[in-house]
């Protein structure tokens, strides 16, 4: 069984969105997915323009989960625009 990170990048509805309220409801999606509840996640915002931030968050799951649920899922989340899978890598060790 493979090992991979995966990293989201989440787009809010607008500046006015809560983000620390979207970045919580993420990772229980992401905890849910995983089925790891203390595996090991990382979260950062980044400005896009006018106000507006992005949220990263990268964590680590086996290969056999498929991301594009999860993707959805996010996606559905109230304050949410966008989620894109930015990037996917096997990892090593």
């Amino acid at each position: 069984m493979a090992t991979v990170v995966i990293t989201f990048t989440i787009m809010p509805d607008d500046t006015e969105t809560d983000l620390d309220a979207v970045t919580k409801a993420a990772l229980e999606k992401i905890r849910v997915y995983t089925g790891d509840p203390e595996g090991e996640v990382r979260t950062s915002t980044a400005p896009v323009a006018f106000g507006l931030m992005s949220i990263k968050i990268i964590f680590v799951c086996t290969k056999e989960n498929n991301p594009d649920e999860l993707q959805a899922e996010i996606t559905a989340l109230e304050g949410v625009r966008s989620c894109e899978l930015s990037d996917l890598r096997r990892a090593i060790g």
